[in-house]
């Protein structure tokens, strides 16, 4: 299998976090792709640095304007008096001040801090001076790992960070710019005619249910910590099915505060068979190792031997499989569990 990571990836290093009304050191750190690179590199894999691929599998996902944002923002906002070293929103757009017409129906501002406020989610997605060049570097692993793919692999791992699963269209939010799993289901599309997206990140993965929402040609499904009381909070209930021609290709599995190994497989379980059961020709796992009971964001206690499990269930999948890496804040879990995971799903792959 091969592995894609750029080291222009680590060059995002945010300085601060917003939580519970603190700025606080991010969890969301370089050493994060550092220590799982080097696990993964263990198991005998080769990092290959992914070719650049432009923007053009980027704009099929995000909106131009968005993507200009997260290239110039930097630098326009420390033109501002007394700018802080990142970008963060102060101000969002106001539902109730047009109650005919969604906020995105509005006209986009041209000002910067207005433009941070209609573009960044929250305060968890800190935009710094090299936050664009580890964002574009992140989604060009992506974007390789399914060429791979349509080329004729049937597997390929992409070591994201930052995360993507989190971002919108056309906004950034919880550590994640660019939606590198909805980039890579876009790119496989042009070999297969429908792709399935399993998302087993302790958070729900509300950027790519809101991108593929309304279609059929992805099948969306996600377990996730119940959102009634954990980030993202607005998205992820089990009663968002799709919409319209998606009606049906979306399902959310939150699990209660507190579950363990059973519930958390019992949830992928599930998740496969509606995957397998909307006829999808090709798979991206949305791979995030937060639901692990050591995490400092976790809310599960969800154990190594799980996810030594979960990789022999995927590995017996018979689809070519994309592995996009999401979330994961664990230093010592992280450097452990990803590589069992991928251990395990390679070697039920082998022939037998």
């Amino acid at each position: 299998m091969k592995l894609f990571f750029d080291k222009s990836q680590l060059k995002h290093a945010p300085q601060q976090f917003m939580a519970a009304g603190k700025l606080v050191p991010p969890f969301e750190v370089p050493e994060r792709a550092e220590r799982m690179a080097a696990g993964l590199v263990s198991l005998g894999l080769e990092s290959l640095e992914p070719d650049d691929h432009g923007l053009d599998p980027i704009h099929a996902v995000h909106s131009d304007h968005y993507v200009e944002f997260l290239r110039t923002a930097h630098v326009r906002f420390q033109e501002l008096p007394n700018a802080g070293p990142e970008v963060f929103p102060n101000v969002h757009p106001q539902v109730s001040a047009y109650p005919d017409l969604s906020p995105r129906e509005r006209p986009r501002p041209s000002h910067i801090v207005g433009q941070a406020g209609w573009y960044m989610g929250d305060m968890a997605c800190a935009l710094g001076a090299e936050t664009w060049q580890a964002v574009y570097a992140s989604a060009q692993s992506a974007i390789a790992a399914a060429k791979t793919i349509t080329a004729g692999d049937d597997e390929a791992l992409a070591l994201c960070r930052p995360p993507g699963h989190h971002a919108y269209s056309d906004r950034a939010s919880g550590f994640c710019f660019l939606n590198n799993a909805a980039i890579a289901a876009e790119e496989l599309l042009k070999r297969f005619k429908r792709v399935g997206i399993i998302d087993f990140d302790t958070h729900h993965g509300d950027g790519t249910q809101a991108i593929f929402y309304r279609r059929s040609d992805v099948f969306y499904g996600s377990t996730h910590t119940d959102p009634r009381q954990y980030y993202p909070f607005y998205l992820g209930y089990a009663d968002e099915t799709g919409f319209g021609e998606g009606d049906k290709f979306n399902l959310n599995i939150p699990i209660a505060p507190g579950s363990s190994d059973e519930e958390f497989i019992d949830a992928n379980q599930q998740l496969i068979i509606a995957t397998l059961a909307s006829e999808v020709d090709a798979l991206v796992l949305s791979a995030g190792w937060d639901a692990h009971q050591d995490d400092p964001l976790s809310r599960l206690k969800v154990s190594t031997d799980a996810y030594r499990r979960l990789g022999r269930i995927y590995g017996e999948i018979p689809l070519p499989t994309v592995i996009v890496q999401e979330g994961g804040y664990s230093l010592t879990a992280i450097e452990s569990v990803a590589p069992i995971f991928v251990k395990e799903f390679l070697d039920e792959r082998k022939p037998q």
